[in-house]
């Protein structure tokens, strides 16, 4: 499995997180959840995240994308899986990340973002490539 990010402290304990990410076409263009941080700074991410336990990937996925953008998708294909070992502030935790990829396409905006400090935005594939901050995101946007 490939890895992205920080290489592994094997002093730290890694709670694992299996999460669902979509890449959002809308067009030509992609959709992607721009996140406030805690220090009020925004981060652009592909939407999606973990899974709720006995939840399948697919719909968590659907779940979180309906959370963070409003918007209703279509699953096209599976684009692949990465790894990082990161700190998550947000839940207090150092996490061993496994990430699944999936190309989608955006059907209808259902309603407003659910999630606090999340809002989506349209942006072309260059320009995604070059604001989207984590690395594995940055590998599969540059590969579809």
């Amino acid at each position: 499995m490939k890895q992205f990010g920080e290489k592994v402290n094997y002093k730290i304990k890694y709670k694992r997180r299996i999460g669902a990410y979509g890449i959002i076409l809308q067009k030509n263009d992609l959709i992607l959840t721009e996140q406030i941080t805690k220090e009020n700074g925004i981060e652009l991410q592909l939407p999606g995240g973990g899974c709720d336990e006995g939840e399948s990937l697919i719909r968590a996925l659907y779940r979180e994308v309906l959370e963070e953008i409003g918007w209703g998708i279509k699953v096209l294909k599976k684009e692949g899986i990465f790894q990082r070992f990161t700190y998550m502030p947000e839940y207090k935790i150092w996490a061993h990340k496994i990430c699944h990829i999936y190309r989608c396409v955006a059907t209808i905006r259902k309603t407003e973002q659910l999630e606090e400090n999340h809002r989506f935005i349209i942006m072309n594939k260059k320009k995604a490539i070059e604001k989207v901050v984590d690395t594995g995101f940055k590998y599969f946007i540059q590969n579809i």
